[in-house]
Protein backbone atom coordinates (compact mmCIF):
# COMPACT_ATOMS: atom_id res chain seq x y z
CA UNK A 1 0.00 0.00 0.00
CA UNK A 2 1.09 3.50 -0.81
CA UNK A 3 -0.14 6.74 0.81
CA UNK A 4 -0.05 10.08 -0.99
CA UNK A 5 -1.67 13.50 -1.05
CA UNK A 6 -4.86 13.57 -3.12
CA UNK A 7 -5.01 15.81 -6.17
CA UNK A 8 -7.89 17.14 -8.28
CA UNK A 9 -7.31 14.18 -10.61
CA UNK A 10 -8.43 11.86 -7.78
CA UNK A 11 -12.02 13.15 -7.59
CA UNK A 12 -13.57 10.23 -9.48
CA UNK A 13 -11.51 7.61 -7.61
CA UNK A 14 -12.39 9.17 -4.25
CA UNK A 15 -16.06 9.39 -5.24
CA UNK A 16 -16.00 5.72 -6.24
CA UNK A 17 -14.55 4.69 -2.87
CA UNK A 18 -17.04 6.97 -1.10
CA UNK A 19 -20.10 5.53 -2.85
CA UNK A 20 -19.04 1.85 -2.81
CA UNK A 21 -18.07 2.04 0.86
CA UNK A 22 -21.34 3.68 1.86
CA UNK A 23 -23.28 1.05 -0.10
CA UNK A 24 -21.49 -1.73 1.75
CA UNK A 25 -20.68 -0.39 5.21
CA UNK A 26 -24.04 1.31 5.73
CA UNK A 27 -26.22 -1.54 4.42
CA UNK A 28 -28.70 -2.20 7.22
CA UNK A 29 -27.87 1.14 8.88
CA UNK A 30 -29.31 3.43 6.19
CA UNK A 31 -32.29 2.51 3.99
CA UNK A 32 -31.28 0.46 0.94
CA UNK A 33 -33.31 2.73 -1.34
CA UNK A 34 -31.16 5.71 -0.38
CA UNK A 35 -27.90 3.79 -0.79
CA UNK A 36 -28.92 2.72 -4.28
CA UNK A 37 -29.46 6.35 -5.33
CA UNK A 38 -25.84 7.29 -4.57
CA UNK A 39 -23.84 7.91 -7.72
CA UNK A 40 -20.18 8.25 -8.45
CA UNK A 41 -21.00 11.11 -10.84
CA UNK A 42 -22.79 13.08 -8.13
CA UNK A 43 -20.05 12.49 -5.57
CA UNK A 44 -17.38 13.36 -8.15
CA UNK A 45 -18.82 16.85 -8.46
CA UNK A 46 -18.66 17.26 -4.70
CA UNK A 47 -15.08 15.96 -4.53
CA UNK A 48 -14.00 18.21 -7.40
CA UNK A 49 -15.10 21.20 -5.30
CA UNK A 50 -13.54 19.87 -2.10
CA UNK A 51 -10.20 19.06 -3.72
CA UNK A 52 -10.10 22.46 -5.42
CA UNK A 53 -10.11 23.98 -1.93
CA UNK A 54 -7.09 22.03 -0.72
CA UNK A 55 -4.92 24.05 1.65
CA UNK A 56 -2.74 21.48 3.37
CA UNK A 57 -1.90 20.99 6.10
CA UNK A 58 -5.15 22.71 7.28
CA UNK A 59 -7.50 21.22 4.72
CA UNK A 60 -7.13 18.48 2.15
CA UNK A 61 -7.24 14.80 1.40
CA UNK A 62 -4.93 11.82 1.29
CA UNK A 63 -5.43 8.58 -0.60
CA UNK A 64 -4.09 5.10 -0.08
CA UNK A 65 -3.41 3.02 -3.17
CA UNK A 66 -2.89 -0.66 -3.81
CA UNK A 67 -1.54 -1.68 -7.21
CA UNK A 68 -1.95 1.95 -8.36
CA UNK A 69 -5.68 1.93 -7.58
CA UNK A 70 -7.19 4.19 -4.91
CA UNK A 71 -8.68 1.97 -2.22
CA UNK A 72 -9.25 4.57 0.50
CA UNK A 73 -9.15 8.24 1.41
CA UNK A 74 -9.32 10.66 4.30
CA UNK A 75 -10.22 14.34 4.36
CA UNK A 76 -9.28 16.89 7.03
CA UNK A 77 -10.37 20.48 7.62
CA UNK A 78 -10.83 22.97 10.44
CA UNK A 79 -13.77 22.02 12.63
CA UNK A 80 -17.23 22.93 11.42
CA UNK A 81 -18.61 22.81 14.99
CA UNK A 82 -19.11 26.11 16.80
CA UNK A 83 -18.93 24.55 20.28
CA UNK A 84 -15.28 23.46 20.10
CA UNK A 85 -12.09 25.57 20.12
CA UNK A 86 -10.70 26.83 16.81
CA UNK A 87 -7.61 24.74 17.59
CA UNK A 88 -9.69 21.69 16.66
CA UNK A 89 -9.28 19.96 13.32
CA UNK A 90 -11.96 17.72 11.86
CA UNK A 91 -11.58 14.40 10.16
CA UNK A 92 -14.59 14.90 7.87
CA UNK A 93 -14.40 11.52 6.18
CA UNK A 94 -12.34 8.35 6.13
CA UNK A 95 -13.31 5.41 3.94
CA UNK A 96 -11.59 2.26 2.71
CA UNK A 97 -13.10 -0.15 0.21
CA UNK A 98 -14.50 -3.23 1.97
CA UNK A 99 -12.17 -5.51 -0.02
CA UNK A 100 -9.26 -3.79 1.76
CA UNK A 101 -10.66 -3.73 5.31
CA UNK A 102 -8.26 -5.03 7.93
CA UNK A 103 -5.16 -4.55 5.76
CA UNK A 104 -3.83 -1.34 7.36
CA UNK A 105 -5.09 1.30 4.93
CA UNK A 106 -7.32 2.91 7.54
CA UNK A 107 -4.42 3.21 9.98
CA UNK A 108 -2.22 4.80 7.28
CA UNK A 109 -4.95 7.31 6.45
CA UNK A 110 -5.60 8.10 10.12
CA UNK A 111 -1.91 8.70 10.73
CA UNK A 112 -1.66 11.03 7.72
CA UNK A 113 -4.73 12.95 8.87
CA UNK A 114 -3.43 13.47 12.40
CA UNK A 115 0.04 14.41 11.15
CA UNK A 116 -1.48 17.00 8.82
CA UNK A 117 -3.70 18.46 11.52
CA UNK A 118 -0.77 18.68 13.94
CA UNK A 119 1.33 20.46 11.29
CA UNK A 120 -1.57 22.92 10.86
CA UNK A 121 -1.40 23.77 14.57
CA UNK A 122 -4.50 21.90 15.70
CA UNK A 123 -4.23 20.41 19.18
CA UNK A 124 -7.42 18.36 19.12
CA UNK A 125 -9.16 16.41 16.38
CA UNK A 126 -12.81 15.44 16.10
CA UNK A 127 -15.05 13.42 13.83
CA UNK A 128 -18.70 12.40 13.53
CA UNK A 129 -19.77 8.75 13.21
CA UNK A 130 -23.14 7.07 12.88
CA UNK A 131 -24.13 5.90 16.34
CA UNK A 132 -25.09 2.46 15.00
CA UNK A 133 -21.89 2.03 12.96
CA UNK A 134 -20.23 -0.31 15.44
CA UNK A 135 -17.45 -1.33 13.04
CA UNK A 136 -16.27 2.27 12.57
CA UNK A 137 -16.63 3.04 16.26
CA UNK A 138 -14.46 0.04 17.14
CA UNK A 139 -11.82 1.30 14.69
CA UNK A 140 -11.84 4.76 16.31
CA UNK A 141 -11.64 3.20 19.77
CA UNK A 142 -8.55 1.21 18.69
CA UNK A 143 -7.02 4.46 17.39
CA UNK A 144 -7.53 6.05 20.85
CA UNK A 145 -10.42 8.32 19.92
CA UNK A 146 -13.17 8.71 22.54
CA UNK A 147 -16.82 9.67 22.33
CA UNK A 148 -17.29 13.10 23.92
CA UNK A 149 -21.00 12.72 24.68
CA UNK A 150 -22.20 15.05 21.90
CA UNK A 151 -24.88 13.77 19.53
CA UNK A 152 -26.65 15.22 16.53
CA UNK A 153 -29.52 14.29 14.28
CA UNK A 154 -29.15 14.43 10.50
CA UNK A 155 -32.71 14.51 9.14
CA UNK A 156 -32.65 13.25 5.56
CA UNK A 157 -36.41 13.62 5.10
CA UNK A 158 -37.31 9.95 4.64
CA UNK A 159 -35.03 8.84 7.47
CA UNK A 160 -32.92 10.20 10.31
CA UNK A 161 -29.26 9.53 11.03
CA UNK A 162 -28.08 9.64 14.63
CA UNK A 163 -24.45 10.68 14.91
CA UNK A 164 -22.01 10.93 17.78
CA UNK A 165 -18.83 12.95 18.06
CA UNK A 166 -15.43 11.47 18.82
CA UNK A 167 -12.29 13.40 19.81
CA UNK A 168 -8.62 12.80 20.30
CA UNK A 169 -5.66 14.89 21.40
CA UNK A 170 -3.07 15.40 18.70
Amino acid sequence: MHLRTATADDAVAIATVHVRTWQSAYRGLIPDGYLETLSVEGRSEIWNRILAGTDLPRSGAFVVEDDDAVIGFVHVAPTRDADVPVTTGELTSIYVLPCAWGRGGGRLLMSAALTSMKAAGFTTAMLWVLENNLRARAFYDRQRWTADGTHKIDDRGDFVLLEMRYRTTI
